[in-house]
């Protein structure tokens, strides 16, 4: 009475439901995920359209991104947009160490022009003036030197009075690095003027 079924009659009833057609699917019943928003779906629909099919077009496709991302880094640094500028660049601590630059004169952003100079004069073959432009070089040195150890010391006093909790590392290289170009060559450009207070 309460014997198992046989195999048999297991793979006929098997055979019966497989053999049967499949039910179209009724339009009230749930399908088990959401239908995606219109504009979701062409988002979907577009970018498989534009999913290159080759390694050729792969690259041709990220040579052009690569592209318009240095376009973009370009402006932002002729305009200080912080959403486009380098990694280097970016942020308020990199923010801060521009500003605190550019709003003093240094000695080191005038070593293009002064080394121009001593040149120009070390060619002039007159006696001791050879030995008076060599000093003029060892003076401009000695003034960069000085005066880029003032620089540092003050502007890491200012980022630990300003960022007491961020990580300030490599802010004070890159103020320096600042300092040896000339104001209006500097990339990002100068948003502060000399002397202003930030």
């Amino acid at each position: 009475m309460f014997r198992s079924r046989s195999k048999e009659e297991q793979a006929a009833a098997t055979k019966v439901t497989a053999d049967q057609p499949k039910q179209p699917r009724d339009p009230q019943a749930p399908k088990g995920r959401p239908t995606p928003k219109r504009s979701e779906a062409n988002g979907q629909r577009r970018s498989l359209a534009q999913t290159p099919t080759n390694r050729k077009d792969a690259a041709k496709r990220a040579r052009e991104a690569r592209r318009v991302d240095l376009a973009k880094q370009r402006e932002a640094l002729a305009n200080g947009d912080e959403r486009y500028l380098p990694a280097r660049d970016k942020g308020p601590v990199r923010s801060f160490a521009r500003d605190f630059v550019d709003a003093r004169y240094s000695v080191a952003e005038f070593f293009l022009p002064l080394a121009v100079l001593i040149l120009v004069l070390s060619m002039i073959n007159r006696g001791s003036f050879q030995a008076y432009v060599l000093l003029a070089w060892m003076v401009v040195i000695a003034l960069i030197v000085i005066n880029s150890v003032i620089t540092a010391v003050t502007l890491k006093r200012a980022l630990k009075q300003r960022f007491p909790d961020e990580n300030v590392r490599g802010a004070v290289p890159y103020a320096l690095m600042r300092t040896l170009q000339m104001r209006r060559l500097r990339l990002p450009k100068p948003k502060v003027k000399r002397g202003e207070k930030h």
